[in-house]
């Protein structure tokens, strides 16, 4: 991936004016984006150091009432009986419509887990479309009904799994901020298999730290100095092993490999960061799209162009990394 640069001055003042709003925004399709600077900088679920934190409360009857219903939809139409990447489209299009909003994990206190329905990012959209297959595909459906069992605990279960590293929540640095590293972790529990070397991928070698090379647009590394440290110790693992991923001008090349609702990253060109924007592979019309939940736009949206264009349309995107969901 190539670093990025700003040849107007103004833009470039303006970028870093910006910074602190961007560094969770989810990059949308439409045509004033292609128009701007294009760079949406983390993707990751971290807050800025002024952030407001999510707009709804998290962990509420209202969140778990959606995420009931969504189950229950999918066992009333048969969906926990098909393959789990068609189960993440059926369950992700279910999600249409629920509002853009970041900062959702960034909750005040210790680092838990953050159970939101009601807004949604584009990682979190991704995370809870994957534990809810994953979920109807692991239990019945007398589980939203058993008194002896809680089926808010099996699920809470899941979704730790797939958002923290190892499964364990050990403080703030232990929640996978980089989706390369999501990526990795997933995979290696079995959740996910990362496809991007076999799609005939290249080698990524930049180093990551774009974290901690902008601690003051984290409130948890501004608050906290000790933590930068340990994130540059996650830096420097991740940045040892090179990353695969596929360069934006072979995507039209591997997408007839792609499927329904394999987990598309599309990477980035910003300095020190691996990527920019995630969403849910979707065929249409024999075109491959993107389900996701940009910021442009404000709500989960299919993309409106195709995946191929929609990529080389964004500057601050410049290939894809893709997982394809594991059935249980």
């Amino acid at each position: 991936m190539k670093f990025f640069s700003v040849e107007n001055r103004t833009i470039e003042l303006l970028w870093f004016l910006i910074l602190p709003w961007l560094l969770t925004a989810c990059v949308g399709d439409t045509k004033h984006h292609r128009e701007t600077i294009g760079t949406s900088a983390i993707e990751v679920n971290v807050g800025t150091a002024n952030n407001p934190g999510p707009t709804t409360l998290s962990g509420t009857d209202e969140d778990w009432e959606i995420l009931k219903d969504k189950v229950r939809w999918a066992y009333k139409n048969g969906i926990d009986t098909l393959p789990i990447g068609k189960i993440m489209i059926h369950i992700g299009q279910q999600f249409l419509g629920t509002p853009y909003a970041p900062y959702t994990l960034e909750t005040k206190g210790n680092e838990n887990l953050v159970i939101e329905a009601q807004e949604l990012d584009c990682v979190t959209f991704v995370e809870n479309v994957l534990a809810l297959a994953i979920f109807v595909r692991n239990f019945p459906e007398i589980i939203l009904e058993d008194q002896m069992v809680d089926y808010q605990a099996n699920y809470s279960e899941i979704l730790q799994k797939i958002r923290y590293r190892n499964g364990d929540i050990k403080g703030y640095p232990s929640r996978l901020h980089y989706f390369s590293e999501w990526i990795i972790d997933n995979d290696a529990i079995g959740m996910v298999q990362n496809l991007s070397h076999e799609l005939g991928g290249v080698a990524d070698h930049d180093s990551i730290y774009f974290m901690t090379a902008h601690p003051d647009g984290y409130r948890q590394l501004k608050e906290n100095p000790s933590l930068i440290t340990i994130m540059e110790n996650v830096e420097a693992e991740l940045s040892k092993n090179s990353r695969y991923y596929i360069p934006q001008e072979q995507i039209v090349n591997i997408s007839s490999s792609i499927q329904d609702g394999d987990i598309i990253a599309a990477t980035s060109t910003i300095a020190g960061l691996d990527v920019a924007h995630t969403g849910i592979a979707l065929w249409r019309n024999d075109d491959l799209y993107l389900m996701h939940a940009p910021l442009i736009g404000g709500v989960v949206q299919i993309s409106e162009l195709p995946l191929v264009e929609r990529i080389k349309n964004i500057k601050s995107q410049d290939g894809i990394m893709v997982a394809r969901p594991l059935d249980p």
